[in-house]
């Protein structure tokens, strides 16, 4: 029994650190943003449950859904504001509202903290899966209705909230919702943070990757820039000259890679750029440095980007590596909430943002083999023929004339970006708009203000603890 037992753990641990390359990469690049170093152990949060329509705007669908929250109440004096931390494309966590400079502005102002999750991700399931008919309620309208629906419904029933001032927060997607959510619901809201946000809605958003590729080069040095650029570049070069056997050698690749289809060079060349993406857009001072150190010590510019990209896939485990078009769609075609938010992810760029990150420009080292339309063609395999170009650069125009895209027109909400973070290019960069953190990436300014911090790192947590006490006077 103790051996079963055994081997059984070991399965399980197995299975927390494994899971394919294309999910571990996708999950690096849309978790929730990092969580305070210091946490505030002795709070209890609650974490809760509020009925909610399933759409908000036919009032024939009468269906509705349980969507969860967290609520830490520990500072929390009547008639004090309520502070909101609104979930994205992850799933919620109570280390969220324990620690970090929005608990400490909380802790001035003897504030309720809340954590709202985003409706189909985490424990927030609207339906019971996410089949094509069920997941048409995944949009960014319905999830900003439900927030005005918890703030109005928690401040009629919590003790002492009636007259609150109401602040919210958000990192990256739910930094968007921030900004949108002031537009749509201004009375709702005396202000907001949001950290991150793109707001211009793109199909073919070719500025990700020209970011990722400057940041490399800032912080990495332009040799290493230029290896990455040239050890792709041979290993489109060796593929387009019937020699794709010895890039499917050199990478490990599994047999169902085929190299003479597009999607599955496609599908290789989207995942190697997004893995690079992945170290820019959650970089902590020396990551980037660490990954070229790597790629330079390699014997020459091939050896050193596979040899870099190999011990990457090989924290997925397996002999060999599946990044065949089937192998990606599979993940995406599975209808089970299993943990993995790919699927409402794609469903929501097909539906509303585009922003495909694709190989359209040259001022990236990345290569030129993923294409807008290797994205726009899954989003017809995964949801159906409607999804046409035409259908997903319609849809995309609608986002951006409803919310304005860089032109908002909202009032108190403090916009901030990390420099070196690729969705800077989506967000608004004017400097009298918004404030830019050098040398940091995405959504990196949640810690508590702190002796490490830059010079301009603090300036800016010390200009929205200024606002926050303007706001809720």
């Amino acid at each position: 029994m103790k051996l079963w037992l055994g081997i059984s753990l070991a399965l399980l641990a197995l299975g927390q650190t494994h899971g394919s390359i294309f999910e571990r990469t996708f999950k690096r690049i849309h978790e929730e943003p990092p969580l305070s170093t210091i946490q505030n152990r002795a709070d209890v949060v609650q974490t809760l449950w509020i009925e909610q329509k399933l759409d908000h705007f036919d009032p024939a669908e009468t269906r509705t859904w349980q969507m969860r929250y967290m609520l830490n109440d520990a500072l929390y004096k009547s008639g004090a504001p309520l502070f909101i931390y609104l979930g994205g494309e992850w799933e919620i966590s109570s280390g969220r509202i324990t620690g970090g400079h929005l608990y400490d502005m909380a802790k001035e102002h003897n504030a309720l903290l809340a954590y709202t999750e985003h409706r189909y991700y985490g424990q927030s399931k609207p339906l019971p899966d996410l089949s094509n008919e069920n997941i048409k309620y995944l949009s960014v309208n319905q999830s900003l209705a439900d927030l005005a629906y918890f703030i109005n419904t928690i401040k009629q029933n919590h003790e002492g909230l009636s007259e609150s001032k109401v602040i919210i927060v958000g990192g990256s997607y739910s930094a968007t919702m921030v900004t949108w959510f002031k537009k749509l619901y201004p009375d709702l809201v005396a202000g907001g943070w949001a950290s991150s946000a793109p707001l211009f809605a793109k199909v073919n958003f070719v500025e990700y990757k020209e970011v990722t590729g400057q940041s490399i080069q800032q912080m990495g040095g332009s040799d290493c820039y230029k290896r990455i650029e040239n050890g792709i570049a041979e290993m489109e070069s060796m593929i387009a000259t019937k020699r794709g056997a010895e890039v499917k050698a050199i990478l490990k690749l599994c047999e169902p890679f085929d190299v003479y289809s597009d999607l599955d060079v496609w599908t290789l060349f989207s995942e190697i750029s997004d893995i690079f993406a992945g170290v820019v857009q959650t970089h902590n001072a020396g990551q980037i440095e660490g990954v070229c150190q790597k790629i330079m010590a390699g014997s020459n510019d091939l050896n050193g980007v596979a040899g870099y990209l190999l011990d990457v896939f090989a924290e997925s485990g397996g002999k060999c590596y599946d990044l065949s078009y089937d192998a990606i769609t599979g993940l995406l075609l599975d209808t089970n909430y299993n943990g993995n938010i790919m699927r409402q992810w794609m469903f929501q760029t097909c539906n509303e943002y585009g922003w495909y990150q694709t190989s359209g420009s040259t001022a990236q080292p990345f290569g030129t083999k993923f294409p807008v339309t290797y994205y726009t063609t899954m989003c017809a395999d995964l949801y159906g023929s409607q999804y046409s170009n035409e259908f997903i650069s319609n849809q995309v125009s609608i986002t951006n004339q409803f919310f304005g895209g860089l032109s908002p027109g909202v009032e108190n909400v403090y916009l901030t970006h990390g420099q070196l973070d690729p969705w800077r290019a989506m967000g608004i960069q004017d400097e009298s708009q918004a404030t830019i953190i050098p040398e940091h990436a995405h959504c990196k300014d949640f810690n508590s203000i702190s002796s490490s911090d830059t010079a301009e790192m603090k300036a800016s947590k010390e200009r929205i603890a200024e606002l926050v006490r303007e706001w809720v006077k």
